[in-house]
Parts: C-alpha cells; sequence; structure tokens
C-alpha cells in the first residue's frame, strides 16, 4: 500500500463525535498487513474523570467504542535500545459541507499556483496525512533497521479523541498499553516542518449575568446585562495584555499575543423588544508553560470580582463562572533533550533548514505523553492555518518530507 492510498481512504471515514472505531479498525488491520505488532485500548470514563483535562462526571466524557491502536516494529536486540512512539490522532473535527468546494470526506487532489501538487479534505492535515507519514516512516526506517545496525522500538499510534481532550493518549500516558517502556515520543500535528518544544494549555470557562427584563418602551426599569458584560470583557482585555507583558517565554516572545483570550460564544436576551435579562458568554483563555490552570483561572476570576466589587447590581447579582468542557495543560520539553537534538540533525540531513524550537500557542496531545514523563516534540507536515477550515488542505510534498526527517530520526534514535 502507498502512503498516499493509505491517507485517501483514512480520510474517507467521518471520524467525528466519537465515530472512530471503523478507522481505528481498518488502521489496525492495515498496521497487521504492513507487519507491525498492534495493540488497542480504549479509555476509562471514571479514571479520565479525574484528570485534570476532562470533567469531573463521567458521564460528560465520551470514552464507548472509541478504541485507539499502536502498531510496533522491534529491531535488533530491543531491549537493549530505546523506544520511540509516533503519534497522531485520527478523529477531526465537523466539516461544514456548505462551506466546502468538495465533499470534506473525498479525498480530492489539485494543485497549488505554482503547480505543487494538494490533497484536501477533513483530516488531511489534522491529522490523517501525518499519521500516514508516521507509518510508512516507521517502515522507511525498518527497510534501514539491518544495515543502520538498529536497537529498540518503533511504536506509530493512532490515536481517538484529540479534539476532546486527548481521550486515547491521556488514557495512554496513565496506563501504558505496552509491555515496554517509552523513551521519547514525536506528536506530527502540522507544524510547517518545525520542531515544537512548548504548547500552551487553556482554560475553558462560562460566564452567565443576570439582570431583569422590561418593555423596550419602558427599558429604564429594566436592568440590561450587557452593559455589565462589557464592562467584564475589558476588564478581562486588560488583563490579557497585563500578562503579555509580564509573563514571558523565551519560545513565544514572535507572538503579538501569546496568552490570547477569545470569547467564542454569547448569548443574550430573548427577544428584540425586551431588555436582556440573562447572557451565558464561553470564553478560552492561555496558558503559558510553567504555569498552572488553576493559576491562570483565579487571575480571572480574581479580575471579574473586582468588576462586580464596584458594580451595585452585580454585587447584589453575583454572576456564576464555571469551568465547562475540557482544560489544556501547559507542556515543555527542554530543547536539550536528545529526540529534540536528534529531530534537529535530521531535518538537516534531510534538507530542511536549521530551525530553533518553537513554541505554540495551541494545545496538543505531547502534554499527556510529557506529563507522565516522555520527553515530546512536535512535528509534522501542514500549516495549524488549514486546520478546522473548509477545504482543508495540504502540499504532498510536505508529508513526503516529514516522512523522510521522521524515518531519518528515528533511524538516529535507535543508534543512539
Amino acid at each position: 500500500m502507498e502512503m498516499r492510498t493509505f491517507a485517501e481512504r483514512l480520510i474517507e471515514f467521518p471520524t467525528v463525535g466519537g465515530g472512530e472505531a471503523e478507522a481505528a479498525a481498518w488502521t489496525r488491520e492495515r498496521l497487521d498487513d504492513l507487519g507491525f505488532e498492534t495493540y488497542e485500548w480504549e479509555a476509562d470514563a471514571e479514571t479520565l474523570a479525574q484528570h485534570s483535562s476532562f470533567p469531573d462526571d463521567p458521564d460528560l466524557i465520551d470514552t464507548e467504542d472509541r478504541p485507539s491502536v499502536g502498531g510496533v516494529l522491534e529491531f535488533g536486540d530491543p531491549d537493549a535500545g530505546p523506544t520511540l512512539l509516533l503519534n497522531g490522532h485520527i478523529d477531526v473535527v465537523p466539516a461544514d459541507e456548505d462551506a466546502w468546494s468538495s465533499d470534506p470526506f473525498t479525498p480530492t487532489w489539485g494543485e497549488t499556483d505554482d503547480g505543487a501538487e494538494t490533497l484536501t479534505g477533513r483530516g488531511a492535515v489534522d491529522m490523517k496525512g501525518p499519521v500516514a507519514a508516521c507509518v510508512f516512516a516507521a517502515l522507511d526506517a525498518a527497510d534501514r533497521a539491518e544495515d543502520a545496525d538498529l536497537n529498540g522500538r518503533l511504536v506509530v499510534e493512532a490515536v481517538a479523541g484529540e479534539e476532546e481532550g486527548g481521550i486515547g493518549a491521556a488514557a495512554a500516558a496513565l496506563s501504558n498499553p505496552y509491555p515496554f517502556e517509552r523513551d521519547a515520543t514525536i506528536v506530527a500535528e502540522p507544524t510547517e516542518l518545525t520542531p515544537i518544544t512548548a504548547t500552551e494549555g487553556t482554560v475553558m470557562k462560562r460566564l452567565e449575568i443576570q439582570g431583569r427584563a422590561a418593555h423596550a418602551a419602558s427599558r429604564w426599569r429594566g436592568e440590561d446585562v450587557l452593559p455589565h458584560f462589557e464592562r467584564i470583557r475589558a476588564a478581562f482585555e486588560d488583563l490579557e495584555a497585563e500578562r503579555g507583558e509580564t509573563v514571558t517565554h523565551p519560545l513565544y516572545e514572535e507572538y503579538p499575543v501569546p496568552w490570547p483570550i477569545v470569547i467564542g460564544k454569547v448569548q443574550a436576551g430573548n427577544w428584540a423588544s425586551s431588555v436582556p435579562s440573562s447572557l451565558t458568554a464561553e470564553m478560552r483563555f492561555g496558558v503559558a508553560p510553567g504555569e498552572t490552570v488553576d493559576e491562570v483561572e483565579q487571575q480571572y476570576e480574581e479580575a471579574l470580582q473586582a468588576v462586580v466589587d464596584a458594580d451595585d447590581w452585580l454585587s447584589e447579582h453575583p454572576p456564576s463562572f464555571e469551568r465547562f468542557s475540557i482544560q489544556f495543560e501547559p507542556a515543555e520539553t527542554d530543547p536539550d533533550e536528545p529526540i529534540v537534538r536528534t529531530l534537529r540533525e535530521a531535518m538537516l540531513d534531510t534538507g530542511l533548514p536549521e530551525t530553533d524550537p518553537r513554541g505554540a500557542t495551541y494545545g496538543a496531545d505531547s502534554r499527556h505523553y510529557v506529563a507522565a514523563g516522555i520527553p515530546t516534540v512536535v512535528f509534522g507536515p501542514g500549516t495549524i492555518e488549514q486546520t478546522h477550515f473548509p477545504d482543508e488542505t495540504i502540499e504532498w510534498a510536505d508529508v513526503e518530507q516529514a516522512r523522510e526527517t521522521i524515518a531519518e530520526t528515528a533511524v538516529q534514535f535507535l543508534q543512539s
């Protein structure tokens, strides 16, 4: 099977909202066919509910029939060398078909204006194309194993539920599904073929404000929630700006807003001619590497409390401000870790420019492996600017380059 055929078939599976089972079964069968020893695991909702990324209520964590799979290749004396994980996820975010030029789950080949071959489809970038690159990079390393005198193991993982907090990766990090230890991980998220050693955390909060309804003709009798919300939003934006100046990290100096907040959803009122008496807003706050989700959450809670204390209505009718959904802890790997140094050497050996490790303002499954004490670097084809977008597209040459560079990294790492 060719890498492009593997990627095409993965894209055809609509792995949205817990629908990974069929794709996971197909992936395991293909890994078996390609000579991997395969493993499968499912997350336990009760266990994940104890994890800081996930809701405390197990009923809110969808783990049923969501397997993750791993394929293992062993070289030389496996126990005499290290084990390297090549990780990717097979779930995708929903696709608004009306916004796409083609069926999101039909892989479509095309070209850029300058003639570069492209693959379009939901998951082409995030991250079924990168999963394919990992599988065939491992096979390429296996082809070189005898001549390169390799010892150790390569593991290719295709995990479930990354978009929902990292269900498969968190389960693997908390309870090793393999009968051997793991020494390092490459998570092949789209990084434009640049090494990422720090990922940002996020805390998700829901704000609810209560006012008092009134007819539009006598609006002064009501209590409009919108001015209260505007003051709260302004206070949060002030804190975001302050944090951008006071919370520093060398890998985030390039970003104009290193620890961004986004108030992504706001619902207020229920009738055009009534004073809006309730408001619900859902928001995301960035958490820097070295901080904790709890610390940043407390800062924004204090900013909200200052607005409440300065307003008679809010003091008497305090807003609620609760976590919801999933939380992402920040994560960081020392750039001097062997896997990072080996990747950078392999990049040069395979024609990529010398690039210093960077930080990313998003979270990834890498944090689960870092938390388990496994040094992890994020490196893969494609750009984050294409993820979650209509007509999600990757340049195929970048997938081929990722395959070559990851294979070279694996060979050098298993020679060390």
